[in-house]
């Protein structure tokens, strides 16, 4: 969780200030107003000061605040010493309740910020009934949406939201006031943090309470938060007014100038250039008479990495103009001794240079960037850093320079994963901009001309990094790190990794005990793209038959065909497919090779990556499952009439507690995983996979259960790792209509979910179709000694040879991710 919306008291100590110990009031001033390295030379004075006078009190008081700016700069282990000083000092003396509160509140946003969130919870709890004694009701409403953040972070979801929902009453039921509005504004934002649409209405109660009691320096920021809300939901209109408004109610030079900013980047990124081009310039105005402060410095670096999306920024802002600009930030920087925001600047400067194609300017200013970021330790610099230095080697011819590069930057993305503190919450930091395109630029790499051995174990290690990455992203926070060797989970089976890039589709293959396979066809991607969705398309039973076989066939060919006429393929029994881009979208199983379909040869599977707990088969346990399911249409999605004759065949074939329509809800479910040894959970309901993550949910008869929230519910079993869920299954699931990487949401939430196996289906199918597959998976799984993955191709294979569903269509959707065995 970014530590960025935790809630940090600088307000509370006049009442034990002296009035000629000025120091912690400057400091207080200097750090709302962004001058955190001012900010931390006046705190720092502020200690030795009181130190000489002999006050305790206000020493302590003064590390503390110390401390919290020393975070905001990055400077981790001294914001840790001054943290435990400021508590030491305050533990040999009577203190009163308020500076207790405010201690432990920096310390608590420490322990987050550096990956301690159990015990951030435990000192957020403190801080609040200090709070509470002191009779600070903001200060304890702040600490309890922070411990909700805790929560979220130790993955507790539906504790979390039961204590922001908590909150929220709260708040509403207060008179309007500058406590109402301040703590509902950071409840909204917290929501927001953790992609609850909530927020909206929370920062909708904020702006009213500001409104009705007139707290017009609230006004902007939460105008401005709505407007980052509404923009993240795909409602640009709505954002771009609530940015004109903040920009309107602004109360000082640095609002008006965020509002404009964001107001800005929402133009660019919905291609509104005509209307772009007129603010480029007050912007620029603007940012020239600012002066220097932590937050002027990352609006005019933000500014230029706008600018440096457009393909021809020049008819936005003069191309010297956007450079002078970033030269003068660099000095700015230097003069504040700010690494981090120099080393950024240098790097978007580059990226100017880079540009305009002045390749050895691009090059000096890369390497300056990287030099500082390596300093100071700064990952998410390294990573950009390095990344831009690759691409120019690679612009010269020099591959291993550049190889050298690339793998530096992945190494710190990678460092990033689990490190929430070292991204910078004041720089845009964007997936699909700044992480995935350097996993892929350095997969390429590395795939070009004939590879070796280590270069392919390098580019398959690359491939399962980038899927994890993308399930990071998703969930927000890291997922898995534990890989396994193929020989280690199944000898049988031979991993398949297909990987899109510009000019070609390349494949690795692995198998237990042998080197790495590699083949490629050049095919542009948008070539490759156009013919997955096509097959998509042509799915449909209504379709011309020749048509979906040819484009099977054609897909199979570039995926299976290599391997099979270099006889790789004679002794495997399963195929895992570690899929990527618009590959996930499509039903692999149903790949034909002109005769039959890959399902007829093969069982399937799909993964991750090797990610995989070990699993104990289910052949070898008995099967005892939770089997639940909604019939009946509900919160305004359709009736499934099949679903009741699933759950009762299922029930009789395996050992089973049903929930059934009205006994199907959020509670009883969570009851029942709890207090039951189930090792299998089959729920026959609607639900969607989506590549936002809070579009992708289950539907219970109370409402919808969300991946984190099903998440927290399977895991919630006293952590007894013999208890695990073996297999999920979801039968009536759906994809998010037009959402490319909708699938995304189905892996993350076989993975998020716990269970070693998931079975699912890509599209919602016919629901008699989904009964007859069900059953007849659950006949095979309790009745021999199959794998999972074979138990599903045998039911696959019984409707294409034994119904009227013999269509792809009906039985390819069901795909199983995670552990085959």
């Amino acid at each position: 969780m970014p530590a960025a919306t935790t809630y940090a008291s600088t307000y509370n100590a006049k009442a034990i200030t002296p009035e000629n110990g000025n120091w912690l009031e400057q400091g207080r001033n200097l750090y709302r107003s962004g001058r955190f390295t001012e900010a931390a030379t006046a705190w720092q004075a502020s200690v030795q000061y009181y130190h000489s006078q002999g006050d305790r009190l206000n020493e302590a008081l003064s590390l503390s605040y110390l401390s919290l700016v020393q975070q905001e700069l990055n400077q981790w282990e001294a914001a840790q010493q001054s943290s435990q000083q400021s508590l030491k000092i305050l533990q040999t003396i009577r203190a009163d309740a308020i500076v207790w509160a405010q201690v432990l509140n920096t310390q608590a946003n420490l322990q987050l910020r550096t990956g301690k969130a159990e015990t951030a919870l435990t000192s957020w709890q403190q801080a609040q009934k200090y709070y509470e004694q002191a009779g600070d009701q903001i200060g304890s409403l702040g600490t309890q949406i922070n411990q909700a953040q805790a929560l979220q972070s130790l993955g507790f979801y539906r504790r979390s939201q039961q204590q922001l929902e908590a909150l929220t009453q709260k708040l509403a039921a207060m008179p309007d006031s500058e406590i109402k509005v301040s703590g509902l504004r950071s409840l909204g934002l917290a929501l927001h943090a953790i992609g609850d649409q909530k927020s909206q209405i929370v920062l909708e109660q904020s702006l009213a309470a500001a409104q009705k009691t007139g707290a017009k320096t609230e006004l902007s920021s939460i105008l401005s938060s709505l407007g980052k809300v509404a923009s993240d939901f795909q409602d640009p209109e709505s954002a771009l007014n609530y940015f004109e408004d903040a920009q309107a109610a602004a109360t000082n030079p640095n609002e008006a100038l965020q509002a404009n900013l964001a107001r800005f980047k929402l133009l660019v990124d919905y291609d509104k250039l005509d209307y772009a081009i007129p603010v480029a310039p007050q912007l620029y105005q603007q940012l020239s008479e600012l002066p220097p402060s932590h937050s002027s410095l990352y609006a005019a670096i933000n500014f230029v990495a706008t600018l440096n999306r457009l393909e021809n920024s020049d008819q936005v802002l003069p191309r010297q103009d956007a450079a002078k600009l970033m030269a003068e930030t660099v000095k700015s920087a230097q003069k504040l001794e700010d690494a981090p925001a120099q080393a950024y600047a240098l790097y978007q400067w580059g990226q100017l240079y880079s540009r305009t194609k002045q390749w050895s300017e691009a090059q000096t200013l890369a390497q300056q960037s990287l030099h500082i970021a390596r300093q100071i330790a700064a990952d998410d610099i390294i990573a950009q850093s390095a990344w831009q230095v690759g691409q120019l080697y690679q612009q010269q011819g020099d591959r291993p320079a550049a190889i050298a590069a690339y793998t530096e930057a992945v190494k710190s993305l990678k460092a990033l994963r689990g490190d929430m503190a070292a991204v910078n919450p004041d720089v845009q930091f964007s997936f699909r901009e700044s992480v995935e395109p350097v996993y892929r630029e350095l997969v390429g790499l590395l795939l070009d001309e004939q590879p070796n051995q280590k270069e392919l174990t390098q580019a398959r290690e690359l491939i399962e990094s980038l899927q994890i990455a993308e399930l990071d992203n998703f969930f927000r926070e890291a997922c898995l790190d534990k890989a396994q060797q193929i020989d280690q989970v199944d000898p049988t089976a031979t991993v398949v990794y297909p990987i899109i890039l510009p000019d070609r589709l390349a494949v690795i293959l692995s198998q237990a005990g042998q080197p790495l396979r590699y083949y490629a066809t050049r095919k542009s991607q948008a070539e490759i793209e156009q013919t997955l969705d096509n097959f998509l398309v042509a799915l449909n039973p209504v379709s011309n038959s020749q048509d979906r076989e040819r484009l099977s066939q054609q897909i199979y060919d570039w995926l299976i065909l290599p391997a099979q006429q270099a006889q790789a393929l004679k002794d495997t029994k399963t195929l895992v497919f570690v899929l990527d881009g618009k590959l996930r979208n499509i039903p692999i199983a149903a790949l034909f090779d002109g005769q039959q379909y890959l399902i007829e040869k093969y069982a399937v599977a799909l993964s991750p990556g090797l990610q995989l707990m070990a699993a104990q088969s289910l052949q070898q346990s008995h099967i005892d499952a939770i089997v639940g399911g909604i019939s009946q249409s509900r919160h305004g999605f359709s009736a499934l009439p099949a679903v009741e004759s699933e759950v009762k065949h299922i029930s009789k074939t395996v050992a089973s507690a049903t929930l059934l329509n009205q006994k199907f809800t959020n509670q009883a479910l969570a009851d029942r995983v709890k207090s039951s040894g189930a090792n299998v959970v089959h729920l026959a309901t609607h639900g969607q996979f989506s590549s936002r993550l809070e579009d992708t949910f289950l539907l219970t008869w109370d409402g919808r259960v969300s991946v984190q929230e099903l998440s927290e519910l399977l895991k919630n079993r006293s952590g007894n790792s013999s208890k695990a869920i073996e297999l999920l299954v979801l039968s009536a699931c759906d994809t998010a209509t037009g959402d490319e990487r909708a699938v995304l949401g189905l892996a993350g939430l076989a993975i998020k979910s716990g269970a070693r196996s998931t079975i699912a289906t890509l599209w919602p199918v016919k629901d008699k179709a989904a009964e007859m597959l069900m059953t007849r998976f659950y006949d095979y799984l309790n009745n021999s000694q199959l794998t999972k993955a074979e138990a599903l191709r045998q039911a696959q294979i019984n409707l294409i040879r034994q119904t009227d569903f013999r269509e792809p269509f009906f039985w390819s959707a069901f795909v199983l991710v995670g552990n085959w065995s």
